[in-house]
């Protein structure tokens, strides 16, 4: 039996205890603790097999064995070339795999347990079976529990059951890995830990990264599954050009001439797979994930580098956000007699356990000097705003402090009544408002059970408090007014609180919008997001109906915040984006957490997005135009039952030197290029009609070739001559504008091919010989032709491409 397996002595330990030291060695000797290797980053062999074992790697290596078994490995250097590309992306994964692990295991949640009677913090890794876990408002339950005692703990389950009101939990009921404490406290017992637990089970929803859409990627995957559609019957296309020109399959295979013609298929089918594309998407989205780690960005999935680039809306939420999170007690206004009962109760509040940050601002202002006791309690919750407490005797009748408009409703925002004209007064100058409210009548079992304030509630003082705008709040909401980006501030805070917040940042708004009044109807509820800039006591499921609702509309939206009320919001929208400082839950379903909590880098973030989005539309108009005239060759050839004019040596060359290697330094060069949805059709306009060009050029010179008598080493010669020259052409024309980085790459490509051509070193290996005079003139017509359409082509693309940027309103 081993350790993980052993038998271990459940003990009902004391809620109010927990475990002792000599129990929790027991579990964690008999492997019963929470460890549990989670997907931080892609694994080790998700990033292998997703970079060597794929299809168009199996049918490159397989040719390789072939040439290696007919004996003719000087033809087989595409497969060193596709090893090679293997083993970069394979290395820059895992460069930016450690970066993200380390930054991911630094900034890991803790979780909070009771043993030996003292309430300490571990990371989750750490608890084991039988562990009493203390949970409060903005946890996330770190393993499977049943819940023990509870003071009107209520957690949310939806990410894991879809089930999206919150739940109250009892004494018995259980507590799901993976959910979040919304409102409430309470102690529960782990009774599940590590693999066996739900959430680490459960493979949907509660995955932590699940794939966020990603156009690159998705437009990459098309091509390569309409490569994998046409490349059999294409292969056995050209195998049976080779073979006739062999003199038939029967003459071919007895006197060997059936070799060369698997060799020349084999050159038409490396040709045709655009190996290199893939390859420089993932090492775009590697190396941009390293660089924004080392500006205190987690990224929690590689294609969310490129998810920013694309939102066209961003929702934020106030504090933390615009403001520094960090809020300060400013002044107590009473609306009557208030008497020391406020005092003590604001002293209760601002110590109790679940205070949240707002209600520890009372601390300082408010000690404790009498203590309190609640005999019956009704928590706050982001979706209610409000708490009540009954103390008995010691403050006899009901205390409430909460949002005013939601204690007192609309008569908290009518400055025709007293309470109306000081809140609207106060929440106007910024300042963030709570009201102070008592009913002479207790609150009955029913009351708590229910959520309810008793009848007679009357208003004793509002309390506000003060945020500091963050110095680059305005800065970076003019940056993303400049490239377009929508903005929608959405809060739970008073709404004029938070439209002067809004203009404090340079938002050109007049009042926030009471999202008491928000539309049921989800096509309504769009249109008034068009409308409106600025939201104000938004409840948490509201949040996400937002964020749906600008989804329906097209919209690709980003949602920041750091609260637990933000969770739902961020795990919906296309990009969520969660501070540091903010709770577990909200941190753990976020595609970016922005570690030192700097909202700042946000545009560092979209212009990566957009550096890796602009540069895989250049590179990939390298290679979809290799792919094209590769097709359009093994076409033209096979239909006109004529030899392949490259051997795969050959075509390493131009793989190499016109493709492979400038396009390495292409994807990674500065772009700041806007982002425009449609970048394979942009790409494609390109690649196809100037892989057709290229195609039609090298099959009428083999056919001019043929009839000037040239023989096969020289019409080989020839044919590499006119794709060394057009390939290094279409790199300078997709350059442009040409730098001097760029104009370096490309003078060096050229220098290699110059090379290739006349050192007899590298002539011999390649097969490369004189032509010949008349061949000459025909390569230099053919490749001037050639170039000439190339660029008339680039002029009809570049038209192209502005007409979709100016319909795009870029």
């Amino acid at each position: 039996m081993d350790a993980a397996s052993a038998p271990v002595v459940t003990v009902a330990a004391d809620p109010a205890v927990g475990l002792t030291a000599a129990e929790v060695a027991e579990r964690v000797a008999a492997g019963r603790t929470n460890a549990f290797t989670a997907d931080t980053s892609r694994s080790v062999w998700n990033i292998v097999r997703a970079n060597v074992f794929t299809l168009f790697n199996g049918i490159i290596f397989a040719c390789f064995f072939v040439l290696f078994v007919l004996g003719r490995w000087q033809d087989a250097l595409f497969g060193l070339a596709a090893f090679a590309n293997s083993v970069i992306g394979c290395v820059q994964e895992f460069r930016a795999k450690a970066a993200l692990d380390r930054l991911a295991l630094l900034n890991a949640p803790r979780a909070r347990l009771r043993r030996e009677g003292e309430e300490i913090e571990l990371a989750p890794a750490e608890i084991v079976l039988d562990d009493i876990l203390v949970l409060r408002a903005g946890d996330q339950v770190p393993a499977d529990a049943v819940v023990v005692d509870t003071r009107a703990l209520q957690i949310d389950e939806s990410m894991l059951t879809g089930e999206s009101d919150a739940i109250d939990k009892r004494p018995g009921d259980d507590a799901l890995s993976g959910s979040i404490v919304v409102s409430g406290e309470g102690s529960a017992r782990v009774t599940r830990v590590g693999a066996d637990s739900y959430a680490n089970k459960f493979a949907g929803e509660a995955k932590r990264f699940s794939l966020v859409a990603s156009e690159v990627r998705g437009s990459v995957n098309r091509v390569l599954k309409f490569m994998s559609w046409i490349i059999a019957p294409v292969g056995l296309l050209v195998l049976n050009a080779q073979m006739v020109v062999a003199g038939g399959w029967v003459q071919a295979w007895n006197d060997g001439g059936w070799v060369q013609a698997v060799v020349n298929t084999i050159a038409s089918l490396t040709a045709m797979i655009p190996l290199g594309l893939v390859l420089m998407s993932s090492i775009a989205f590697a190396v941009g994930a390293a660089k924004l780690a080392g500006k205190q960005v987690l990224v929690n999935e590689l294609p969310a580098v490129e998810g920013l680039a694309r939102v066209d809306v961003i929702c934020l939420d106030k504090t933390g956000t615009l403001t520094a999170g960090e809020i300060v007690f400013d002044a107590l206004h009473e609306m009557g007699p208030a008497g020391p009962g406020a005092d003590a109760v604001l002293a209760w509040y601002g110590s109790a356990p679940d205070a949240n940050a707002t209600a520890r601002c009372l601390r300082e202002p408010f000690p404790v000097v009498t203590v309190l006791r609640p005999e019956a309690y009704i928590p706050f919750s982001s979706a209610r705003k409000w708490s009540a407490v009954s103390f008995g005797t010691a403050q006899p009748g009901t205390w409430v402090l909460g949002a005013p408009e939601m204690v007192f409703g609309d008569d908290a925002v009518d400055p025709a009544t007293e309470l109306g004209q000081v809140v609207t007064g106060l929440a106007s100058s910024g300042r963030r408002t709570l009201v102070v409210a008592h009913s002479d009548a207790a609150l009955s079992d029913a009351d708590v059970e229910e959520e309810r304030l008793p009848d007679g509630v009357t208003a004793v003082a509002v309390v506000t408090f003060r945020e500091q705008v963050r110095p680059d709040a305005a800065r970076t909401l003019a940056y993303f007014g400049e490239q377009g980006v929508g903005i929608r501030v959405i809060s739970g805070d008073n709404p004029r609180t938070v439209a002067a917040i809004a203009r404090e940042v340079g938002l050109d708004v007049t009042d926030g919008y009471d999202a008491r009044k928000l539309p049921e109807d989800d096509v309504e509820l769009g249109e008034v997001l068009e409308q409106h800039t600025v939201f104000g006591r938004v409840t948490p499921e509201q949040k996400k109906r937002m964020v749906v609702a600008l989804q329906a509309r097209g919209h690709v939206v980003a949602m920041t915040g750091d609260g637990v009320n933000d969770a739902l919001a961020i795990k919906t929208a296309d990009i969520g984006i969660a501070m540091n400082s903010g709770a577990a839950a909200t941190k753990a379903v976020a595609r970016l957490v922005l570690l030192d909590g700097q909202f700042s880098h946000l545009p560092d973030v979209v212009a990566e997005g957009r550096q890796v989005i602009a540069n895989i539309e250049r590179v990939s108009m390298l290679f979809l135009t290799k792919t094209a005239y590769a097709t359009g060759l093994a076409l033209l050839f096979g239909a006109l039952l004529l030899e392949f004019p490259f051997l795969p040596r050959q075509l390493s060359i131009t793989d190499g030197l016109t493709i492979g290697i400038p396009a390495f330094f292409l994807a990674l060069l500065p772009n700041k290029q806007r982002y425009v949805p449609g970048f394979l059709k942009r790409s494609l306009a390109f690649a196809i009609p100037a892989g057709v060009i290229i195609a039609v050029a090298l099959t009428l010179y083999t056919l001019g070739a043929k009839q000037l008598g040239v023989d096969e080493p020289g019409l080989r010669t020839g044919s590499t001559i006119i794709l060394a020259i057009v390939g290094i052409w279409v790199l300078a024309v997709l350059s442009r504008p040409i730098t001097r980085l760029k104009a370096l790459v490309i003078g060096a490509m050229f220098v290699a091919l110059v090379g290739v051509f006349t050192v007899p070193l590298l002539t011999e290996f390649f097969q490369l010989v004189d032509p010949g005079e008349e061949a000459a003139y025909l390569v230099a017509l053919v490749t001037v032709l050639t170039i000439a359409a190339i660029e008339l082509v680039r002029f009809i693309h570049r038209r192209y491409v502005a007409r979709a940027l100016a319909a795009a309103g870029v």
